[in-house]
């Protein structure tokens, strides 16, 4: 398949059964975070979805702001019959457009998934973290995802043996 035979688009509410489906066998293999359906309808206007031509929902992805420059990439899954087919990096483009349209320069990850996402222009951040400002701002939101880009200790147990990856957009 190529890219031109995937449709990539804006979820809606009644894909969030379909999303959560794609999610659990992931979730099931520890490599994505379980979440209710309530989350995944709570965030609906923060994903897309690749769809095959005949309809079916092959992939998903979320875009999360976090900052005035800083987004999160998350809850990227596809299917396993679609895996390598291009649709995480169909996903990808769209997510990073996403970002660019919102003003976002940066784009984080957490994954397991390195070589995929260093494919994809990420490379892994070590220790790197913002200033200490932005810190002190960022370090106050409830959200799991910002905790894990600050490489809080909180979430080490959820996050044990996950690369922190980041993409500067051009």
């Amino acid at each position: 398949m190529t890219h031109q035979e995937l449709i990539v688009r804006r979820a809606r509410t009644r894909d969030v059964p379909l999303i959560q489906a794609l999610v659990e066998p992931l979730v099931q293999q520890r490599i994505l975070l379980g979440k209710d359906r309530v989350v995944f309808y709570e965030a609906v206007q923060e994903f897309r979805v690749v769809e095959d031509l005949d309809g079916n929902l092959v992939g998903c992805g979320a875009l999360h702001v976090m900052w005035e420059d800083l987004g999160e990439v998350r809850t990227l899954a596809v299917s396993e019959d679609w895996v390598g087919k291009g649709v995480g990096h169909a996903l990808i483009g769209r997510l990073e457009a996403d970002a660019r349209e919102l003003g976002l320069s940066r784009l984080f990850c957490l994954t397991f998934e390195v070589e995929f996402f260093t494919r994809n222009g990420f490379v892994d951040m070590g220790t790197e973290t913002v200033d200490p400002a932005v810190y002190a701002e960022l370090v106050r939101s409830p959200d799991e995802g910002v905790a894990e880009f600050l490489d809080l200790a909180r979430v080490k147990p959820n996050t044990l043996g996950n690369t922190r990856m980041l993409k500067r957009l051009a």
